[in-house]
């Protein structure tokens, strides 16, 4: 017999299953919700069954939005030439932040990744391919990760992309501001020299 209340034992599963979530951690966030008062999980669970209400996928670029299509897409000051490749929705505030980018998205849903199982027709791999032939789209941003899986799927969607004729670009990689070379590692300054630009 366990010595948790089955219950528990039963939350204590469905946290471990988020992203990031060991048995540890959701120990503490379950014992945490346990000291709250009632009120208080009941506007938590609410807000997640509302959310799960609310919230669509765009029909055009595949992000979360409470709208289809959504406010980018929408937006008819956008410029529709250019369309930025990312790997998830949260991705998409981060690069809005910047104010640098004025045109369209495509959220692939993920990165392949064959040590994960995740390969490209589970992906909106087939989706970007016919927003692009159909689109007029003259340039293709990747902005994926520059691990494995973001240079993997960067070179498969490269090769699909410029097989249409189409420009294909990738964001920027070297040292942030305020790096120490002496700390960068080699990978890092290779890009730097790679992507360097005249001043």
């Amino acid at each position: 017999m366990s010595p948790i209340p089955r219950t528990l034992e039963r939350l204590l599963q469905e946290f471990t299953k988020l992203p990031g979530i060991g048995p540890k951690t959701a120990e503490r966030l379950v014992y945490y919700l346990l000291k709250q008062p009632k009120a208080t999980l009941e506007d938590f669970a609410q807000s997640l069954l509302q959310v799960k209400n609310d919230i669509v996928i765009c029909q055009n670029c595949f992000r979360f939005t409470n709208q289809s299509p959504c406010p980018i897409c929408s937006d008819s000051t956008r410029n529709k030439n250019l369309l930025c490749v990312i790997a998830e929705s949260q991705n998409i505030p981060v690069l809005e932040k910047t104010n640098a980018f004025r045109g369209l998205y495509h959220v692939l849903g993920g990165l392949i990744s064959p040590l994960d199982g995740v390969t490209p027709d589970q992906l909106k791999v087939k989706e970007l391919e016919a927003r692009l032939k159909s689109n007029g789209i003259k340039e293709v941003i990747l902005a994926l990760n520059p691990d494995l899986d973001g240079e993997t799927t960067s070179l498969y969607l490269a090769k699909i992309i410029k097989a249409l004729g189409i420009k294909v670009t990738r964001l920027a990689r070297g040292l942030p501001m305020g790096a120490d070379l002496e700390y960068a590692d080699e990978i890092t300054l290779e890009n730097a020299l790679t992507d360097r630009k005249e001043i």
